[in-house]
């Protein structure tokens, strides 16, 4: 679960938990501000990596995270550290059985943040906004004097929003048939940020689970406010409503907007194998009943339930057939226009509905919101949160992503094969294992936004010089 910046209510000089929504902001502010610790215990919850594991976590961090290129990431300079990561705000998540989480750190070298990492061995670590000052001197500061001033436009979309309909899994289990409903979603968000925002630099990071979060690197989109945070969500949220709610795309045949065009577009390419073969949504009367509710027509809906009923071990692919050939035929002989528009229309709506992208828009929408860190470890599965690489994204496997223990083992392995050999080629510790290419992904990634910025600063100095 990732963190909103939580309600704070006063328990002691020591600690501040988290307790249940407040509407008093000012309330919030006033804690935030009298409170001398920078703990916040939540309520308790078993939190998945047994004592046992702590081990394997403290060599993770010891021998595999990318320091070096995460921090030259969030400082978006690999020549000296600045405000943009020296003031941003960090979260651990601390070793043991509750939920305490250590907020408002901030660090002002790479090897300040790396020996805090290994010091506390934070079971979570999550990445939160840049500030006007650094987070670890609030006691410090007035009220006025710590204010989010950027950070990444970010994005989660996480499987549990796709149960109503998901019949390979569910809850917490993920296999690749469901993987490829967040690849689809994954395909149409990246094609809208590019072509419809311009921006570029699109980091995808699997959640360790069954989730995956887009980090927009973009320095435009990180300047964003609150405001234009909401616009960009709102923007790019077709689906509204929750399980309750049957029919959840509402679409104008004479003015559907390029950015659904698109989207259809992807969507035609995979609907058929992932939401007719592989989740069967037309299976059995269950499952068919929630299509045919999103059918504006009472006769339509009666007419293609009755030959369904009857004939029920027909092929999700034939009932699918069946239903078009329905909408087609009922929009061209009503007399009603606007029905006939709403008919015609009916089947993108329902495509949109199965495979267009769930967001959790409040993700998105605040800039001190905190989001789960790339490459920290899931605390109930063990898998390193890596990252994805877009244009392979289908192919990925959440099941074979590298776990802390299989880290282990795999290092084990490959030292005791390479005993002579390891020495003289002198490898990183990661390029032994399984994770080698997620980090060889990342470090590139970054190099290319790296490279915009050093552009971008050239240009600048170059005109500066010029007057």
């Amino acid at each position: 679960m990732d963190i909103d910046e939580p309600e704070i209510h006063e328990n002691s000089d020591e600690d501040m938990a988290v307790g249940p929504s407040s509407n008093k902001k000012d309330d919030k502010e006033h804690n935030f501000w009298k409170n001398n610790s920078n703990e916040i215990k939540a309520n308790p919850e078993r939190f998945g990596i047994e004592e046992s594991s702590m081990e394997l976590l403290r060599v993770f961090y010891n021998r595999f995270f990318p320091y070096k290129t995460y921090c030259y990431w969030l400082n978006y300079n690999n020549i000296e550290m600045n405000k943009s990561f020296q003031n941003r705000e960090f979260n651990f998540v601390k070793p043991g059985n509750e939920e305490v989480y250590i907020r408002y750190l901030s660090f002002d070298t790479i090897e300040e943040f790396k020996n805090e990492v290994l010091r506390v061995c934070p079971k979570k670590i999550d990445i939160g906004a840049v500030f006007t000052a650094k987070p670890k001197e609030k006691k410090s500061l007035k009220l006025s004097a710590l204010k989010p001033v950027e950070k990444e436009l970010v994005f989660d979309i996480d499987m549990d929003d796709y149960d109503e309909f998901r019949t390979c899994c569910s809850g917490a289990t993920i296999c690749e048939k469901c993987w490829q409903l967040i690849a689809v979603a994954i395909k149409i968000l990246s094609a809208a940020l590019r072509e419809d925002f311009g921006f570029k630099h699109l980091l995808w990071v699997y959640s360790g689970r069954r989730g995956v979060h887009c980090w927009v690197c973009d320095e435009r989109a990180r300047k964003l406010n609150d405001d234009e945070r909401k616009s960009i969500a709102s923007y790019l949220g077709v689906i509204k409503g929750g399980a309750q709610q049957t029919k959840k795309v509402h679409l104008y045949k004479n003015s559907i907007h390029p950015s659904i065009n698109r989207a259809h577009k992807i969507i035609e390419k995979y609907f058929e194998q992932v939401i007719l073969e592989d989740q069967e949504v037309l299976k059995d009367k269950q499952e068919w009943t929630k299509v045919l509710d999103c059918i504006p027509d009472d006769n339509v809906r009666h007419r293609l339930n009755d030959n369904w009923s009857d004939n029920p071990s027909k092929h999700s692919i034939e009932k699918w057939d069946n239903l078009l050939e329905e909408l087609n035929s009922s929009a061209k002989t009503t007399k009603n226009q606007k029905k006939a528009d709403s008919l015609q229309i009916c089947k993108i709506e329902i495509m949109l509905q199965y495979l267009y992208p769930r967001l959790d828009e409040a993700v998105s929408t605040k800039m001190n919101h905190l989001l789960k860190s790339p490459f920290c470890v899931h605390p109930i599965t063990g898998r390193v949160c890596v990252p994805i690489i877009l244009e392979e994204c289908e192919n990925f496997n959440p099941m074979t992503v590298p776990t802390i223990s299989s880290l282990y083992n795999e290092i084990n392995d490959y030292d005791r094969r390479n005993v002579k050999n390891d020495r003289e080629r002198n490898l990183h510790d990661y390029e032994k294992t399984s994770l080698r290419p997620y980090i060889k992904y990342f470090e590139k990634f970054i190099q290319n936004v790296l490279k915009e910025t050093l552009a971008k600063n050239r240009a600048l100095n170059q005109t500066s010089m010029e007057f």
